[in-house]
């Protein structure tokens, strides 16, 4: 007897949802505080139609799932994100585009963009941007969460578009990047509080890397030129076109916010890789970097040599780089593994004594069991736990109105119910996490397993363009 094997990314809740829906007649257990008004919206993989080929999680369309709330009560929907790939396929009424693992692509259309939009969000210059590392981010309006199209800042955008653009929130400028298989491997842009693209610099790296994210601080902003590298000629041996190389080290490359290659200062540290930083600050001659670690990662690959029995298991990690002596030093902060790490968002690029991260629970699968609260200052943790058989994602720290204190504020994310089959929205106090939900909003459908989600403030959903 033959048997198939079914893929983990598209059974379970990670399978995606058929149905757009709206709806405002959602229960509440526990209370909705009165002053939590806004709109939380998180970004995630949901394949239209059945996958050519292989599929990996990262491939699916981006749909978009958002709550709003207000006086207590909460509504929902949930849009894909209509990209030109969307388009063409729901036309089609067929997949077209093969995804990340397919060493040779199948039915692909080499004109059909592979932008799926489905991996971020960012609110920035009144506007809500859908992001995906490879292209172009797409403008959505909200709060019905419609697609407007393609955003380009008038056709000044030159590179790719990272899925985690910074924000400084005392000046509002935007900083972003994008990489490429083609030289240069590296552009660096910064966009004015206004939306404005001002201006796009190439950053020199020796060879196409994937670089998730970034950090920056009051004053510099910082790459990752990390060992996980693109190679076609490694492809055409029959390996994977994106893989982690363990011999070669990790780079960091440290550059004034508008500066360039004339003055970027670069660091060495063993071989790594981060998908997410938490923050970065300056303190003194140093910057100091706070993101979650792997020893390497076989997430996208891996060449049959590589038996690193601690790859792919982030744990939070600080790195201290001395812009006098150039020196660095890297240190463990914990030892639990976790990821998607979040801060009250009011203090990023500014030294902070909270983070927040997603707790991973103990499965094969990228499954979060709760929310650890980290004190970076006293080196304690507490953690949230969403109870047996439930598992959330990335938590989103939502200030409270007129707060003074740098945890004054909500935790919210989706979590799922494994064993009654429902999702809800879980608002949790970010002062008492280790306390029950102060709320919790039963979801009218499943929602998959996602990424990342961004909370749309009231006064961010009024003054929208």
């Amino acid at each position: 007897m033959v048997t198939t094997r079914v893929n983990p990314f598209l059974s379970g809740n990670f399978a995606p949802v058929e149905k757009e829906i709206t709806s405002s007649t959602l229960q509440v257990k526990g209370q909705l505080p009165s002053h939590l008004s806004g709109m939380f919206v998180r970004n995630g993989p949901n394949p239209q139609w059945e996958p050519i080929g292989q599929y990996h999680w990262f491939d699916g369309d981006g749909m978009l799932h958002g709550v709003r709330i207000s006086n207590g009560k909460a509504t929902y929907c949930n849009r894909y994100v209509q990209t030109k790939k969307w388009q063409v396929e729901h036309e089609a009424g067929k997949a077209i585009c093969s995804g990340l693992l397919e060493l040779q692509p199948k039915n692909h259309s080499e004109s059909v963009s592979r932008n799926t939009a489905n991996t971020a969000l960012i609110w920035h210059g009144g506007q809500l941007l859908a992001l995906w590392e490879g292209g172009a981010p797409h403008a959505i309006r909200v709060p019905d969460l419609e697609t407007i199209g393609e955003h380009t800042y008038n056709g000044k955008l030159a590179s790719a578009f990272t899925a985690h653009p910074k924000v400084d929130p005392k000046t509002g400028e935007m900083m972003f990047f994008g990489y490429s298989f083609a030289f240069p491997y590296l552009q660096y842009s910064v966009v004015s509080a206004e939306g404005e693209l001002l201006r796009t610099v190439p950053i020199d790296i020796p060879q196409p890397v994937m670089m998730h994210d970034f950090a920056i601080t009051q004053n510099y902003t910082i790459f990752m030129d990390l060992p996980m590298t693109f190679s076609r000629e490694r492809m055409q041996t029959g390996k994977p076109l994106i893989m982690f190389e363990p011999d070669k080290p990790s780079r960091f490359g440290i550059v004034p916010r508008f500066g360039d290659n004339s003055n970027i200062q670069w660091f060495e540290s063993p071989a790594c890789y981060v998908f997410h930083t938490l923050n970065a600050y300056e303190d003194g001659d140093e910057v100091v970097l706070v993101a979650c670690r792997m020893s390497s990662s076989t997430v996208l690959g891996s060449d049959d040599s590589q038996s690193d029995p601690e790859a792919d298991i982030p744990r939070l990690h600080k790195w201290q780089f001395n812009l006098s002596t150039g020196k660095v030093s890297e240190e463990m902060l914990d030892d639990v593994a976790s990821e998607f790490p979040r801060i009250n968002e009011n203090l990023l690029g500014y030294k902070t004594r909270y983070g927040y991260t997603a707790k991973s629970a103990q499965s094969s699968l990228p499954l979060f069991e709760g929310i650890i609260k980290y004190d970076l200052n006293t080196g304690q943790f507490e953690t949230h736990k969403y109870g047996q058989g439930r598992y959330g994602g990335e938590a989103v720290f939502v200030p409270c109105p007129g707060a003074t204190a740098e945890d004054d504020g909500w935790l919210v994310t989706f979590v799922y119910d494994t064993s009654e089959d429902v999702s809800e929205l879980v608002v949790v106090n970010a002062q008492d996490i280790t306390g029950e939900p102060v709320a919790q909003v039963l979801l009218p459908q499943r929602v998959p397993y996602g990424f990342h989600g961004a909370w749309i403030s009231e006064e961010q959903l009024r003054g929208s363009l």
